[in-house]
């Protein structure tokens, strides 16, 4: 199979190029590319049979990219990061997927699988994906007293709840209170690049800028954000995936 690799850290392309060499697949690459535009580029001009796509890329992602290749009849197998909204769409939608670092048996597993595939019926389970994905909302509506506040959930540092509230706060140096438990944003915010670490606490996770082992997050605003004994190892998967 002509293959063409979509992946935008180079250390991972290198890697899962020199995984393919030390497994006995047909698979031949055909090229490198690190962003949407260059992917539709070659693909256009190479007609792969088979794609490693990225899920986040540098100008886009995995979806924007088979938007503009629809016309082309290539089989798919994601690469993502640990990140809960990612797995979720990709398990619903039934897709062939690989997880950072890539190991070598998980690789060789996708390959077999897919190559029986028809790249009309996976085109269908890539649907399913992209109706999952793109039901993730970037934006939360929080009912205060007396309005209705949408907050960008790229400006969302930390929530924290107490006693049934709950209040939100950003990177503009705003907090909006709400008569809601954390319980009640945690799918939406987890689905969407956000963790809990503590009962009391979700974070964002690209606003941590250190962790100290033993169990206090440094927000980039200097807040300190306690980790829990029992949420620790789920926090620390979750952070160590959202920086590689």
């Amino acid at each position: 199979m002509k293959a063409l690799i979509v992946e935008d850290k180079d250390y991972i392309r290198k890697g899962l190029l020199n995984l393919l060499q030390l497994i006995e697949t047909n698979v031949e690459v055909l090229g490198e590319c690190e962003s949407v535009k260059n992917a539709v580029v070659v693909a256009n001009a190479c007609k792969p049979e088979l794609i490693f796509l990225d899920i986040n890329l540098i100008d886009g992602n995995a979806f924007d990219f088979l938007e503009q290749t629809e016309h082309l009849n290539f089989k798919v197998i994601f690469i993502t990061a640990y990140e809960e909204y990612a797995l979720k769409a990709l398990k619903i939608g039934a897709v062939d997927y690989i997880l950072k670092p890539v190991d070598i048996e998980e690789l060789e597993q996708a390959i077999n699988k897919v190559k029986t595939l028809a790249v009309t019926q996976q085109k269908e389970q890539i649907k399913t994906v992209k109706a999952v994905w793109s039901n993730d909302t970037s934006k939360i509506i929080l009912s205060l007293h007396d309005s209705f506040q949408v907050i960008d959930l790229k400006e969302l540092m930390y929530c924290e709840s107490d006693k049934g509230y709950t209040t939100f706060y950003t990177n503009l140096g705003k907090k909006y209170l709400v008569s809601k438990t954390l319980k009640e944003f945690e799918k939406q915010l987890t689905l969407n690049g956000f963790v809990r670490p503590h009962q009391s606490y979700i974070v964002n996770l690209q606003f941590i800028d250190k962790y100290e082992k033993v169990g206090v997050i440094y927000l980039k605003n200097g807040k300190k954000i306690p980790v829990s004994s029992r949420k620790k190892d789920h926090f620390v998967k979750a952070f160590l995936s959202s920086n590689s």
